[in-house]
């Protein structure tokens, strides 16, 4: 892969979401590519200064998106997630992959994987990982956030979680990216479009794009 950072070149971002396509995940290209367009906004945006975090990162494509926009812009990229996958990711789930449990604690691990991710996109100097609980994280996080991107877990406890732990951190102006919005049930579980409901109608965010399953909201100001 290319060492050289902050080009934004098309060469380079080509062999970025190449590589993002080749990582284990549930993001189709179109809807990686939208989140890479909405990052690279809000890095604009932030003048070189920008943060971004990313609330769940399975095992790096979400996180190689992202962290494209954050080169291109000179953003850092702070990526949460226990590593432990969520609720819908565990045995006897449709999401089940053996491939990420750890042999030696018969528990799901994504981050070895994660990590290979990040170096063989050579994006270490403005992706940082942290490895914890997303609320927990949330509870103790201090600095003003230009863009969340959310999709850890879908059950009604974590997604809820994670919308009241990181939305209130997003600065006026910033953005909320969720994904695995369905309006309709029968495409997929209900809360990240009920958060997304909640968000729009309260009047905190409007809704500047979409692409597929994939909504960005921009906070109002104050």
């Amino acid at each position: 892969m290319s060492t050289g950072t902050g080009t934004g070149s098309g060469a380079r971002l080509e062999e970025l979401f190449a590589l993002a396509r080749s990582v284990k995940g549930f993001m189709p290209d179109a809807e990686g590519f939208a989140l890479f367009e909405a990052a690279k906004r809000a890095g604009q945006q932030g003048g070189g200064a920008a943060v971004f975090v990313e609330i769940g990162a399975w095992c790096g494509k979400s996180t190689i998106y992202l962290g494209a926009a954050a080169e291109a812009t000179g953003a850092t990229l702070f990526s949460v997630d226990h590593h432990r996958g969520s609720e819908e990711n565990q045995q006897g789930w449709e999401h089940h992959d053996p491939e990420v449990v750890d042999p030696s604690t018969h528990r799901i691990d994504t981050l070895p994987f994660w990590r290979r991710s990040i170096a063989a996109a050579s994006l270490d100097s403005c992706v940082v990982g942290v490895v914890g609980d997303s609320p927990l994280v949330a509870a103790a996080w201090r600095t003003p956030v230009d863009f969340c991107f959310i999709d850890g877990g879908h059950g009604e406890d974590p997604a809820w979680a994670d919308y009241r732990g990181w939305g209130p951190h997003i600065a006026p102006g910033g953005r909320l990216a969720l994904h695995d919005v369905f309006p309709d049930p029968a495409d997929g579980g209900r809360p990240p479009y009920e958060i997304w409901r909640e968000a729009t109608s309260s009047g905190a965010f409007v809704e500047e794009s979409s692409c597929g399953s994939l909504r960005v909201l921009r906070r109002m100001s104050d």
